[in-house]
């Protein structure tokens, strides 16, 4: 790649990749985080509380907004950006609400130096992570609510640690590469800085025409020379249609 930042630019699709949240562990992480909450509300919480809808929203609105903002992205980064705060924002409150029931039914939040906190926080480290990775601390001999409680607590906050991350890489992103309307500039420019002026469009065209009668070609040569004629036809009409106004 050669230039500067002005020729990267111009490089760029104006719509960008985009889509694949799957590969993201930020949605990863939140997907087991749905699945938990729905079975943690059903086994530990009253059917027709309200904190139940509440639990599961929260846990819904962090994975889907990052579906949405991950799809977005193409289009629009400040889009991305404020998804995933909203994410990261529903997060924080499914955070408090495990808190909340930890203190309301006297049961002890784990120090982050707790040996346990530590094991649950090595299983971030590996790969095609699930709801069965953390099954030991969400059923069985260990599917206690003080336990239930506290291995969400840290899931939540790891997966809030990597959604920091992401805004933070898309916010500088954002402020050296700009979002969608940057692009379109950029596009425009280079579409006007290749299109010839007038006396060349119809130097162009007359060049062209003596080509395509005067000149034996087969039917494929023959087409390319009247696309081309077509293009600087129509930017010869725009132009005049322009002047017009």
């Amino acid at each position: 790649m050669t230039g500067g930042k002005g020729t990267d630019r111009t490089m760029q699709p104006i719509i960008l990749p985009h889509g694949d949240y799957q590969k993201l562990e930020s949605y990863q992480n939140s997907v087991i985080i749905f699945d938990a909450t729905n079975d943690f509300c059903a086994r530990f919480l009253k059917k027709g509380d309200r904190t139940v809808d509440q639990m599961v929203q929260a846990a819904r609105s962090g994975k889907q907004n990052i579906v949405e903002g991950c799809e977005a992205s193409g289009i629009s980064s400040e889009t991305e950006i404020k998804l995933l705060g909203v994410a990261r924002a529903s997060l924080e409150e499914l955070l408090e609400d495990y808190r909340d029931h930890l203190r309301t039914h006297a049961l002890p939040l784990w120090e982050k130096d707790d040996k346990r906190v530590l094991e649950i926080r090595r299983l971030a480290r590996l790969k095609d992570r699930s709801y069965r990775t953390y099954k030991s601390y969400f059923e069985g001999a260990g599917g206690v609510a003080e336990v239930f409680c506290n291995a969400m607590i840290s899931l939540i906050h790891q997966t809030n640690y990597l959604l920091d991350r992401q805004i933070k890489s898309l916010e500088r992103s954002f402020t050296q590469k700009g979002g969608l309307r940057e692009r379109m500039y950029h596009a425009r420019i280079k579409e006007r800085e290749s299109i010839p002026d007038t006396k060349q469009a119809l130097a162009l065209l007359r060049g062209l025409y003596r080509d395509i009668h005067g000149t034996a070609m087969d039917d494929a040569k023959k087409a390319s020379l009247l696309a081309k004629i077509q293009t600087i036809a129509g930017h010869l009409k725009d132009s005049g249609n322009a002047n017009r106004k």
